[in-house]
């Protein structure tokens, strides 16, 4: 099931374990398996490409980077076709990415023997690229119906949904804005006025998704394969740039 409707789809370059994710969720749907469960999953399976990275198995470490985009996917998937969303999932999963993003770079930085400088540069820039697509994603599924576990402004604590407790919402939601607070900030007030403006035309959409997390990960394990993982921190401070060009796009879009 998409997170918005047919006619507003867009390719997602970020999303292409979609089609995997939705098989693992339709084999899941009438069991016990739980989307935390497949949350917990994809966590194993960072851990897992964090050691293979370590010991310079870079094959193996994009395999299981892949395995967790899949699973990434697959978690909202089945919470969708269980009609169990829940702002624990949500948290838990956003919260799990970014302290996974940490240790994917931190590991490259320990067998490249990178700037430590660098690599936090980097980090940021992972993460203001992934804020600036999510932002945009967010405000498009607003806009038409789609998908509102994710909301687009997070200065809140949401009521916890039927079959969750608002302790863990509330402790996750705390989590989630220690860890992201500040990079939502900094794309907010880069492009607030994006939420106001018209629905972002796909094109535009499936450009920014090379912003997305997925895609990241894709960039990261075909570097490592051709053994390029001296250039992984540098590509991503670079890459960063392209979020003053997607906003000014935008801002010309909706002018």
């Amino acid at each position: 099931m998409s997170k918005l409707p047919k006619e507003n789809q867009f390719l997602d370059l970020s999303d292409y374990g979609r089609p995997a994710a939705v098989v693992i969720a339709k084999v899941l749907q009438n069991t016990s398996f739980t989307p935390i469960h497949v949350t917990i999953g994809f966590i194993i399976s960072g851990i897992l490409a964090i050691l293979c990275m370590y010991h310079q198995y870079f094959m193996a470490t994009g395999f299981f980077l892949i395995l967790k985009s899949i699973l990434d996917a697959a978690d909202g998937e089945l919470a969708r076709i269980k009609n169990k969303p829940s702002y624990t999932g949500r948290y838990l999963d956003s919260v799990s990415d970014i302290i996974l993003n940490f240790f994917f770079l931190l590991t490259i930085w320990h067998i490249t023997d990178s700037s430590l400088a660098y690599t936090l540069l980097a980090f940021a820039g992972i993460q203001l690229q992934g804020t600036l697509y999510n932002y945009y994603y967010v405000i498009l599924r607003n806009q038409n119906n789609g998908d509102t576990t994710s909301r687009i402004f997070e200065d809140k604590v949401p009521v916890a949904l039927k079959g969750e407790k608002q302790r863990n919402v509330n402790i996750l939601f705390a989590m989630y804005k220690f860890c992201y607070g500040i990079f939502d900030n900094i794309i907010y007030r880069m492009d607030r006025e994006a939420p106001e403006g018209d629905i972002l035309p796909k094109w535009f959409m499936t450009a920014v998704s090379t912003f997305g997390l997925g895609f990241q990960l894709l960039i990261i394990s075909v570097m490592l394969a051709l053994d390029l993982s001296h250039y992984i921190i540098p590509f991503f401070i670079g890459y960063s740039l392209f979020i003053i060009l997607f906003i000014g796009i935008r801002r010309f879009i909706n002018k």
